[in-house]
């Protein structure tokens, strides 16, 4: 069975196209490609990763699969498209030819509307997906898990995966709505969770693997074994995490003692089935 990071991202630094990246993130202000991730990957005895998009716009993925074309370590591509595109058909048919690319994300963490995903222009986008046979990354904040709920009931058979646990905030404990809303997706067998993202939302200089065992103790206890995958989200875990190993080491940690097939399906055996890589 391969190991897979299912979630991480590559960037040519450009301070416009990358206006996220903030002052208080220099650590991120230059390039992250392939070769400065093949390294890590060889040394956590990891096989490949999903390429996830860092960008809203379709120059995104012809960049990332471009990449994808010239090392076969990256094994799959999370790009964007504009969802509410009257001619979203259209636009996914540019892409089904290219077997890298695997779903879609839209970063509606950032969208002021609470009710984003709830629009008919966008369910229509989203089942769109489903008819092309592409996946969907869902990426919210927790506080934005009421609209989430209400999107999933729309789209019962779009295979979907909640990045980064749902973002909560894991500086002070899992929260009675951020738990609630766990277990209401995981009611959903067309829903995932990815483990990544966990760093970033801690305390970026003080954490310790043990501060996010509660957390992953609700997404094990809602998901299961066969709905988890791992990610890194390299390299935006260096704003909370000295290296790449370090992050990885969370759930190695957590995972200590697990039967050997869980293991392989959490380290690889269902990203490879949820992105068909």
């Amino acid at each position: 069975m391969q190991r897979i990071d299912a979630h991480q991202h590559f960037w040519t630094y450009d301070p416009i196209n990358y206006d996220w990246i903030n002052a208080d993130m220099a650590v991120l202000k230059k390039d992250f490609l392939p070769d400065d991730l093949l390294p890590h990957l060889q040394r956590t005895k990891m096989d490949g990763c999903v390429a996830v998009q860092a960008r809203q716009e379709l120059a995104e993925n012809d960049f990332l699969l471009n990449l994808a074309q010239q090392y076969e370590e990256v094994m799959g591509v999370v790009g964007w498209v504009d969802l509410q595109c009257n001619l979203i058909e259209q636009t996914l048919t540019l892409y089904q030819s290219q077997p890298a690319f695997k779903g879609v994300r839209h970063i509606v963490q950032g969208e002021p509307d609470p009710e984003f995903m709830i629009k008919p222009d966008f369910i229509r986008g989203v089942k769109a997906l489903g008819d092309a046979n592409l996946t969907y990354d869902i990426l919210v904040f927790a506080h934005q898990f009421p609209a989430v709920l209400t999107f999933l009931e729309r789209c019962l058979d779009q295979p979907f995966v909640l990045d980064h646990l749902g973002k909560p905030n894991m500086k002070s404990g899992p929260s009675p709505d951020w738990i609630a809303g766990i277990h209401h997706m995981a009611e959903h067998p067309n829903v995932y969770c990815k483990v990544s993202g966990l760093v970033t939302e801690a305390d970026w200089n003080h954490w310790t693997a043990g501060d996010f065992f509660p957390y992953l103790d609700v997404v094990f206890k809602a998901f299961g074994i066969k709905r988890i995958m791992v990610g890194s989200d390299w390299p935006v875990c260096l704003l909370a995490a000295d290296d790449y190993i370090s992050v990885l080491s969370i759930l190695d940690e957590y995972t200590d003692g697990f039967d050997e097939g869980d293991k392989q399906a959490i380290y690889g055996g269902n990203a490879q089935c949820f992105y068909k890589l």
